[in-house]
């Protein structure tokens, strides 16, 4: 976040957390994605993700789906 990236690739940045915890990061990554104008791409089993997402893609046997 140093460099101001403009794209953040993060692979279950919530895996491990809590609910509390869970909800902060969610907060951070929202935030950070419309006050610093960055792109997160985000992979994820964790469907509350849902609540701040553009888009959502699908992964079902090795197919995406939109």
């Amino acid at each position: 976040l140093i460099n101001n990236p403009k794209i953040i690739l993060a692979d279950e940045p919530t895996g491990n957390l809590d609910h509390a915890n869970t909800k902060n990061i969610m907060k951070i990554i929202y935030n950070l994605s419309r006050d610093k104008d960055m792109t997160y791409i985000i992979a994820t089993h964790d469907d509350e993700f849902k609540q701040i997402a553009d888009r959502i893609f699908y992964l079902k046997n090795g197919v995406l789906e939109i």
